[in-house]
């Protein structure tokens, strides 16, 4: 069986270097890439099977190139930053990043991630096999097969992660989903991390469909528990 192909992006050597080593002796195909242009003509040569992209590159950034990786399919990208800020997640996540990850981390986490996401594909078992069919519920019509998601009306961009988180919310509208089960159904029931990917989501999610993001009404927190999607 092949290698997984694994592309690096960071423009330190010696953190480009390090990986290629580790990842190599974990059995995994690595090629290296140390600015944003580079990485894009890369991804565009050898079709890797998952991304490791450091936010801050010269050239371009990796925002940028993670944008570019989203307009071509859903390869996955683990975002990775040497800053902790929650902007620095919450604009990864947005652009359609698969996990975030802050320096310094441990290496042996790092590949617990990068194996987690692989074994999801880059989709998780759907969580819309709650609801197969097309749902409406306080004002929000979502569809799973044509992944559209409506507001009044009007159409609202939504990225994998979150349609899905959505899509689980609104098929168990009227009861608690505790934190825990909603990380485990849609990122996966090994996934390795914490709750911050979860909470980012919630937020993007309310700043697109509740009507007052600071005040919601329709995905409300149950405080020690989760979040409910109200009917």
């Amino acid at each position: 069986m092949a290698d997984t192909v694994v592309l690096v992006v960071d423009d330190e050597p010696a953190f480009r270097e390090g990986l290629r080593q580790a990842l190599s002796k974990e059995g995994f195909d690595v090629h290296l890439a140390e600015d944003g242009e580079r990485a894009v003509e890369l991804f565009e040569k050898i079709h890797p099977e998952i991304v490791l992209l450091d936010v801050m590159l010269p050239r371009m950034s990796g925002i940028d190139v993670c944008r570019h990786i989203r307009t071509m399919g859903e390869t996955p990208v683990i975002m990775v930053s040497a800053r902790s800020e929650e902007i620095d997640a919450v604009v990864a996540l947005e652009v359609g990043a698969d996990d975030y990850i802050t320096k310094p981390y441990r290496l042996r986490e790092l590949i617990a991630r990068i194996r987690t996401v692989l074994r999801r594909g880059g989709v998780v078992a759907d969580p819309a096999d709650d609801a197969t069919a097309a749902l409406s519920v306080g004002g929000i019509d979502i569809d799973p097969d044509r992944h559209e998601v409506r507001r009044e009306g009007g159409l609202v961009e939504m990225p994998l992660k979150e349609f899905q988180l959505l899509s689980l919310l609104m098929a168990n509208a009227g009861f608690v989903m505790t934190r825990q089960d909603l990380i485990n159904r849609v990122w996966g029931y090994d996934y390795y991390g914490d709750t911050k990917t979860l909470d980012v989501h919630i937020k993007r999610l309310r700043s697109k469909i509740e009507q007052d993001p600071a005040n919601p009404q329709l995905i409300v927190t149950i405080r020690g528990l989760g979040y409910k999607f109200t009917v």
